[in-house]
């Protein structure tokens, strides 16, 4: 990411246009929400309920992500937050993408961060769906986008690609799209989501008790359409809002919010303050 970035100012009017980061832009923010809105808050945690629609719907934005399918992603989620950072006899975590996983040793935490990061996915323990998301299991709609998750990669990429050609009318468009449209943008959006895991578990403010590691990081709230706010978030998974405190963007819980006012979801679980204020941390 950082050797993409430099690339900017070199590759800016001939490799780089306004209309390649306009479409990232709208591809980013399109599957970002879908895996906040739709596999996090929706249902990981069941903070709220939905028209069929509109589940289905972030369902599939979801996976434009490429963060994987519906069931596998609610089947992670759910055994991190039941094993958040617990350490068992073998000095290791449940969790599935715990940064702690190794220890507490400088030496263990930098692997652990890449464990955490990026690491993880790369193994091949997998979390058992049956066990953490048998109501995931049991939906057709997310069966079938399971079955086909293969080609809402494809068109992930591919899409951006299809508009850049046809709105400059070239290849060359239809190139630059490709590359950061598509592949930047889901390697932006998939380091982001990681960093939640990673950075979040090991740096930031923890106002609450939430009875692990996880953490307030504020300059990636933007970014992560508020799931940044991790430790409020642990504190009370099943919240809507993550950004409970004053000053705290939550672009995510706006979005549910507006969905609630449209009569598209209902049965919000919005912030209860005062089982926040029991939480709060003793300094």
């Amino acid at each position: 990411m950082l050797a993409v970035a430099g690339a900017v100012p070199f590759a800016w009017g001939w490799g780089l246009t306004w209309l390649d980061i306009a479409i990232g832009a709208v591809f980013y923010t399109l599957a970002g929400l879908g895996v906040t809105g739709g596999f996090h808050r929706l249902f990981t945690h069941r903070s709220y309920k939905a028209k069929r629609w509109l589940e289905i719907t972030l369902a599939t934005a979801a996976c434009l992500s490429l963060e994987m399918s519906p069931i596998g992603w609610v089947a992670e989620h759910r055994r991190h937050h039941l094993f958040s950072d617990q350490i068992d006899e073998h000095n290791e975590t449940l969790d599935p993408h715990s940064p702690w996983r190794f220890g507490t040793t400088k030496r263990a935490l930098a692997k652990g961060f890449l464990h955490s990061h990026m690491g993880w996915l790369f193994k091949r323990e997998r979390t058992n769906p049956d066990r953490f998301a048998k109501d995931m299991v049991n939906d057709p709609a997310m069966q079938w986008l399971d079955k086909h998750y293969v080609y809402l990669v494809a068109s992930s990429v591919v899409a951006p690609a299809i508009l850049g050609g046809l709105i400059t009318w070239s290849w060359h468009g239809a190139l630059t799209a490709f590359f950061w449209a598509g592949l930047v943008r889901v390697a932006l959006l998939h380091h982001v989501t990681f960093s939640v895991n990673s950075i979040c578990h090991m740096i930031g403010d923890r106002p609450f008790e939430s009875g692990d590691k996880a953490a307030n990081f504020w300059p990636l709230a933007i970014l992560s359409f508020g799931e940044s706010w991790h430790n409020s978030h642990h504190a009370d998974p099943s919240c809507a809002r993550h950004g409970v405190m004053k000053g705290q963007i939550d672009i995510t819980a706006r979005l549910i919010w507006i969905f609630e006012k449209l009569g598209w979801a209902w049965d919000v679980r919005w912030p209860d303050m005062d089982k926040f204020n029991q939480k709060l941390a003793v300094a």
